[in-house]
């Protein structure tokens, strides 16, 4: 098996998970011109996590080459916390759970943008496929 996420390294010989986990607001730096980078408008924030997985680097080198673009990183490096595909309409993935810094009036700047682009999307798709509208039988 090749796990392209797997146990955070310091997890590996945990036994007792209690407490073990990668909790809390971490920082993430973005890339500059990525999907991320303009969904947040800056190059810097924190997110909240709570896990005890990540992508192996051992990925990053043969995935950037076929066009993953890991665009949020850990300020040490170390860690991939965004990872997206710039020629897709919105394929990007989190490590963290950005439903943590979400609320009905203000939704996370992850979540606006893919709205946005879903909706965009179904606008294009609609003002070139009419659909016709029957009513449903009573």
């Amino acid at each position: 098996a090749h796990p392209v996420i797997d146990l955070l390294p310091d997890q590996v010989s945990v036994s007792e998970m209690g407490g073990t986990m990668r909790l809390g607001l971490y920082p993430c730096q973005l890339v500059p011109g990525t999907l991320a980078e303009k969904a947040y408008n800056k190059t810097l924030v924190e997110e909240r996590h709570r896990h005890r997985f990540e992508f192996k680097n051992s990925y990053r080198e043969i995935l950037g080459e076929h066009g993953m673009v890991f665009s949020g990183i850990s300020p040490d490096g170390r860690l991939v916390e965004i990872a997206e595909i710039p020629d897709h309409p919105f394929m990007l993935g989190c490590q963290f759970h950005p439903e943590f810094l979400s609320r009905p009036n203000k939704p996370h700047p992850l979540f606006r943008v893919f709205l946005e682009r879903s909706a965009a999307k179904a606008n294009v798709v609609t003002q070139a496929e009419p659909k016709e509208v029957t009513e449903a039988a009573e």
